[in-house]
């Protein structure tokens, strides 16, 4: 299957508008180890979680592995959709590299866990129990001690809270108490408490994951605080503009080798008609920080940002690599790789076991060969199990269906002459306003095709495609079908 752009992408665009990391890879967080950098996303229900990349210039970026990818873990199929891992932070101290997150639909506290090489592997988690909320930062002070930075409630109210603990252990070391939350706008989360010189700085988001996103800056002499806040806050917003990039919030800053810095962000090439959409899901951004008089300034487009690798093939005998994924199941539970292709285990959930890639561009096509032999082979573009479009491969007929909420819709049927079956999906161009219309394809003694508006509900993840045993939206994939008598079906990606 493979996922190209359709559209010419120039050699490189400005850091304003071309996210370094595209897709659905929100929460960036980011650290430094030498000359080299180490970003972390969130990554909510699907596994393998929380995505590490590395990068020598902050503007390419190769992804080498994953921090909760054992059972132990994570434990894939237990969240819900846009549950699971909410925010992570990802450090580099004392010669290991550390991140913590929240898995939020199981227990309470935080997770931590730790690596001598980013690519792992990763220790088994500790559990910070005790510490309510999401978006754990994690630092350490002159003295070495570890302190625990995170979204919260204080008084009834949202907050920024920290708490020094013992990260071997978990052990919660004093009664929690909340930091500067903020200029006053709703759902201060995402906190990281870092220093520079003679101070430390407390850099959150404000005003949700939505249009109203902002970046706000504190600092104080000490990472307890008090902190102050910047007399020029937002640090960065776009909210109330028609820039192309929009929600940009949830940033974390680095230093660089030359002792410049750089700051990574989430933001959404919304596009469409009013209220604009977003279906490929909160990406990474990257821009420069300038110091003046103690305080940073953004300088968004401080970077020429090249094109993403989106073009993806896989062929039989190839080994799956590390952009595969599923919303509800351990990919080495359902998946067998082969010399004729990689045949997905029957399943009776819906999507679930889902395998899939994210979706990077706005305009894409991808394609699976598919032998559904007695039983049902699918090619999914999948949102959520609630929210999807199937080309679906039976014995002799292929089916386009429609997901939207609880109505399940049979677009458009077709027979086929026999296996092999080319199932297709295409993202094009919107001709009613959307953000792009969705083209269902077979091709199998003849080709047919049926296209359909995009759709987006809301939510914290993107667009996927794969094959299921049933499939996502940010991402590309292919599902193991339910338990028809069975299906064998290829990988797909995007």
């Amino acid at each position: 299957m493979t996922e190209p752009s359709t559209a010419a992408m120039p050699a490189t665009a400005s850091s304003a508008v071309r996210p370094v990391v595209p897709g659905f890879h929100p929460d960036p967080s980011i650290c430094r180890v030498g000359e080299r950098y180490y970003l972390a996303h969130s990554s909510f229900e699907y596994s393998p979680a929380v995505p590490v990349w590395v990068s020598d210039d902050l503007v390419t970026w190769a992804l080498v592995g994953h921090a909760l990818g054992r059972a132990e873990q994570f434990p894939a199929g237990a969240f819900a959709p846009s549950l699971g891992v909410y925010a992570p932070t990802l450090r580099h101290h004392d010669g290991r590299f550390w991140m913590i997150t929240t898995t939020v639909g199981m227990g309470d506290g935080q997770v931590l866990v730790t690596a001598d090489d980013a690519a792992g592997p990763w220790s088994a988690p500790v559990r910070l129990e005790g510490l309510t909320g999401i978006d754990p930062d994690i630092a350490w002070d002159d003295e070495g001690r570890c302190l625990i930075t995170w979204s919260g409630t204080h008084e009834g109210r949202s907050a920024i809270m920290q708490a020094e603990v013992e990260p071997a252990t978990g052990a919660v070391l004093e009664e929690p108490r909340p930091l500067w939350s903020g200029t006053g706008l709703a759902h201060p989360e995402a906190p990281h408490v870092f220093r520079r010189g003679e101070h430390w700085y407390l850099v959150i988001a404000e005003g949700g994951t939505e249009r109203g996103h902002t970046v706000a800056v504190a600092r104080s002499d000490s990472p307890r605080g008090p902190f102050a806040g910047a007399p020029h806050n937002p640090l960065l917003t776009h909210r109330s503009t028609s820039l192309p990039v929009q929600n940009t919030g949830h940033a974390d800053l680095v230093e660089r080798p030359d002792g410049s810095w750089a700051m990574v962000y989430l933001g959404v090439r919304a596009r469409g008609g009013t209220p604009h959409w977003h279906v490929n899901g909160r990406e990474t951004f990257l821009a420069g920080i300038v110091w003046e008089d103690g305080w940073p300034t953004v300088v968004e487009d401080a970077f020429a940002v090249p094109p993403f690798p989106s073009t993806m093939r896989l062929d039989p005998g190839a080994p799956l690599d590390l952009h595969w994924v599923s919303p509800g199941a351990r990919l080495d539970t359902f998946v067998t790789p082969g010399a004729d292709g990689f045949a997905l285990a029957p399943s009776e959930d819906d999507g679930l076991a889902l395998l899939a890639r994210r979706c990077l561009d706005e305009r894409w096509a991808a394609t699976v060969t598919v032998d559904p032999g007695d039983g049902v082979a699918e090619l999914r573009l999948h949102l959520d199990h609630r929210h999807w479009y199937a080309v679906r491969a039976g014995a002799t007929e292929v089916v386009a269906v429609a997901r939207i909420g609880d109505v399940e819709h049979e677009v458009a049927r077709t027979a086929h002459a026999g296996a092999p079956v080319v199932l297709g999906l295409a993202a094009v161009q919107a001709r009613h306003g959307g953000p792009d219309d969705i083209v269902l394809s077979v091709a199998a003694d003849g080709a047919g095709g049926t296209s359909e508006p995009g759709g987006v509900p809301g939510g914290a993840t993107g667009a996927a495609a794969g094959e299921p045993t049933r499939g996502s939206r940010a991402w590309m994939g292919a599902t193991s079908p339910r338990r028809l008598p069975g299906a064998s079906p290829d990988a797909c990606g995007g």
